[in-house]
């Protein structure tokens, strides 16, 4: 489970499931004798009123083996995440923080032993990918014999998510008038992660 105080709860099915789809690099983690994480791409579907993860792990990563025996495994979908200043708060005295967002989501991984099944699953993860570029690979131009002989190395499967858990701490125990600070301060900085955190603090702001 994760430490979620109230002020940085989110419960929005909408929100959490737009976050696992921006943020779609998930740490996957299990645990038998020992913890064992892999960080891997993650396609997000809904089927009869289900949420699916699909994924897949090269058959010599030990974590293979958790598929298999179908315990509870922990998918962690890390966002953008800055340091907030002390000094951009009205008053204090304060202490430094950091904001952040994430969504953790449990369910139980199902192995998929069918090569049509992966087949499908990795032409979509290509294609969400190469969506972007200007000139699109595409997996079905390979040789079937070294599609054929990829695919053996790796195990595709699914995780039926039985709980969501987000967690957006974007200053919300901080007073009214501080938060525009906050994003101001955020959005004057040049990298990506505090224009994402600014973003989200500005939606909540004005929603």
């Amino acid at each position: 489970m994760v430490y979620l105080p109230p002020h940085f709860i989110e419960t929005r099915e909408d929100v959490l499931l737009e976050h696992i789809e921006r943020h779609d690099f998930a740490l996957l983690i299990t645990k038998r004798d020992e913890l064992i994480a892999s960080q891997v791409p993650v396609l997000a579907e809904r089927r009869d009123g289900q949420l699916y993860l699909l994924a897949h792990l090269a058959r010599g990563n030990p974590q293979c083996l958790d598929v298999y025996a179908g315990g509870e495994m922990l998918a962690v979908f890390t966002g953008p995440h800055a340091y907030i200043s002390p000094s951009w708060y009205g008053a204090g005295p304060a202490v430094p923080t950091w904001n952040y967002a994430s969504v953790h989501a449990y369910g139980t991984p199902r192995a998929i032993d069918d090569k049509a099944w992966l087949s499908g699953f990795l032409r979509r993860l290509s294609e969400r990918h190469e969506a972007r570029e200007t000139a699109p690979w595409r997996m079905q131009d390979l040789p079937e014999t070294f599609l054929d002989g990829m695919m053996n190395g790796i195990l595709g499967f699914e995780i039926a998510v039985t709980r969501l858990e987000g967690k957006f701490k974007l200053s919300q125990n901080r007073p009214p008038e501080d938060r525009p600070r906050i994003i101001a301060k955020l959005e004057e900085r040049g990298d990506s992660d505090a224009h994402g955190i600014a973003r989200l603090m500005r939606e909540r702001e004005t929603g």
